[in-house]
């Protein structure tokens, strides 16, 4: 992977679009200024012309759920396979061995090769490291100092926004300092607090008191505790000048139809933005039933046709809560095909207009007026990318190119017989 300066294009020539058209687009500088048939864009004088004939050209996807700190730490951990509570104490373990440096590293590689991938905005939580609660504050601030760091380092190549994400035995001293660091937005994971509704209210107040946004892990199991209705109410009144959002949401997908319907309408009632993330439920659900095994997801139909703002993210990659993946958004998307029962546009949308809404974001794509977060995919039609997820790909962010990987395959000839060896 070479490195080199982000370069301005100012025309896209002869890509073909979502809609199947082929067309030039035109760019201002971050934004899209025309989008014209193909062979009638006109670049800026000094502008540079990039030829997109045979890749498809889309927004880009952003990524609103990973886990920065924890990627690629599966082989240094070496976790147990299993479920939720195990990966969680095999995280807690190991998360006692972890420099700043060690966890930037970490980080870093994994979102360039997201960004590689097409991803031009990544929202990570990272743990406020506190173990039991008796942990120091700086021990607790040790992945917050790192991914500062590396959203610091990384800046103008994407944009990376964090999330505190503090555990219910860590203690809102900890959580202030995380947050006192930079770090963006107020998280936590309610659901596995002893009282639940107690440590949704406190994880608020502390949002309130900040007037930041909030991004809950939320009701992550088959079955349990229900906590996305209160939490919907809870934020009901809040300024909507801040994004609030919940990711998992499995339980939703386990209720009965009239329980579920009720809690949507609460999440419609106050414009909760729910994350889906297929990869990692799918992996740390149903362990414990052998038999007709169930599998965590959301009710991603459900409430698509409620009108809930969804977005689909990768979530954990190759650490103790999920031992693969590869934080590409076209994986997340075929997942959602997969697993979700929605087209492959429907599943598209989800990893980029979808979860640029529900971060509030600025709209982008290929589209006057919209940012120009782009990415091209060697491709036929947007059912070929999410089917193929080619590595041919050209990446745009703020209209410059951040990114570009080029595939080059070798097959044998058929019919051809292979040389006999001599000697």
């Amino acid at each position: 992977m070479s490195a080199q300066p982000p370069r301005p294009v100012s025309l896209l020539r002869g890509a073909t679009l979502a809609d199947n058209s082929t067309a030039d687009v035109v760019l201002d500088g971050p934004v899209v200024s025309q989008v014209v048939p193909a062979g009638e864009g006109v670049a800026a004088a000094d502008g540079e012309v990039l030829d997109l004939a045979g890749y498809v050209l889309l927004t880009a996807p952003a990524e609103p759920h990973a886990h920065l700190d924890k990627a690629r730490s599966f082989e240094l951990a070496a976790p147990p396979l299993g479920d939720l509570g195990s990966a969680i104490d095999a995280w807690r373990t190991y998360a006692g061995t972890m420099s700043v440096e060690s966890i930037a590293d970490r980080a870093r590689a994994q979102v360039l090769q997201m960004l590689a991938s097409g991803t031009t905005a990544v929202r990570t939580h990272v743990d406020v490291l506190s173990g039991d609660g008796t942990a120091t504050v700086e021990e607790a601030t040790r992945g917050a100092r790192a991914l500062v760091a590396v959203r610091d380092e990384l800046a103008g190549l994407l944009d990376l926004e964090l999330v505190a994400l503090a555990g219910p035995h860590c203690p809102d001293e900890h959580v202030e300092a995380v947050l006192d660091l930079g770090v963006d937005v107020v998280g936590g994971a309610p659901h596995l607090a002893d009282d639940p509704l107690a440590d949704l209210d406190r994880l608020l107040a502390i949002a309130g008191r900040r007037k930041l946004p909030v991004d809950l892990h939320t009701d992550e199991s088959l079955d349990g505790p229900v906590t996305l209705d209160a939490y919907a109410m809870a934020v009901r009144d809040w300024p909507r000048d801040r994004q609030y959002s919940a990711g998992h949401c499995v339980r939703l997908g386990t209720l009965p139809e009239a329980e579920r319907d009720r809690v949507i309408a609460e999440v419609v009632a106050s414009d909760l933005g729910i994350i889906s993330l297929p990869i990692t439920n799918l992996y740390l659900q149903g362990w414990d039933v052998p038999v007709g095994t169930p599998r965590g997801l959301t009710a991603l139909r459900s409430l698509l046709d409620a009108g809930v703002r969804v977005a689909a993210g990768a979530d954990n990659v190759r650490d103790p809560f999920n031992p693969v993946g590869r934080g590409d958004a076209l994986e997340t998307a075929s997942l959602v095909v997969t697993a979700g029962h929605l087209s492959p546009a429907e599943a598209y949308s989800l990893v980029s207009d979808g979860a640029r809404d529900v971060l509030g974001l600025p709209a982008a794509g290929p589209r006057p007026g919209a940012r120009a977060e782009l990415l091209a995919v060697r491709g036929e039609s947007l059912a070929d990318v999410v089917a193929g997820a080619s590595a041919d790909r050209v990446v745009v962010h703020g209209g410059c190119v951040v990114a570009r990987t080029t595939l080059t395959t070798t097959i044998a000839a058929a019919g051809v017989p292979a040389p006999v060896p001599v000697g």
